[in-house]
C-alpha cells in the first residue's frame, strides 16, 4: 500500500466537477463522478494540457487544450487505449479526501 496524502474535502467538488490538486510533488486531477471520487495524473500525454481543468462528461474528461479524452476511473483514453495517464486510488475519510501515492 502506498501513502495517503490529503488533497481536499468532499465539499470541495460537486458532482460533475474536477480540479487540480497537489499531492506531494505531483499535480493530480481530482474528479467527482456522481458522488464517487477519482484521481488521475493531471498532464495530458498529447501536449501536456491540465486534465483537471477539462470538461467532465460522465466518467470521461476532455482535455481543454486539444480534446483528448480519458476515463477518470482508469486513466485510459477511450479513443486511443495506448494513451494512458497515471491513476490513483482516492479514499474518503469523514469529510476528507486522500489520494494514495505509490
Amino acid at each position: 500500500m502506498g501513502s495517503l496524502v490529503k488533497v481536499g474535502e468532499v465539499s470541495d467538488l460537486s458532482p460533475g466537477e474536477g480540479k487540480v490538486v497537489h499531492a506531494r510533488d505531483r499535480e493530480v486531477a481530482l474528479f467527482n463522478v456522481d458522488g464517487a471520487f477519482y484521481a488521475i495524473g493531471n498532464t495530458c500525454v498529447h501536449r501536456g494540457g491540465p486534465l483537471g481543468e477539462g470538461a467532465l462528461e460522465g466518467d470521461v474528461v476532455t482535455c481543454n487544450w486539444h480534446g483528448w479524452k480519458y476515463d477518470v476511473k482508469s486513466g485510459v483514453s477511450p479513443v486511443n487505449p495506448a494513451a494512458k495517464v497515471p491513476c490513483y486510488k482516492v479514499q474518503v475519510q469523514g469529510s476528507d479526501l486522500f489520494v494514495e501515492l505509490p
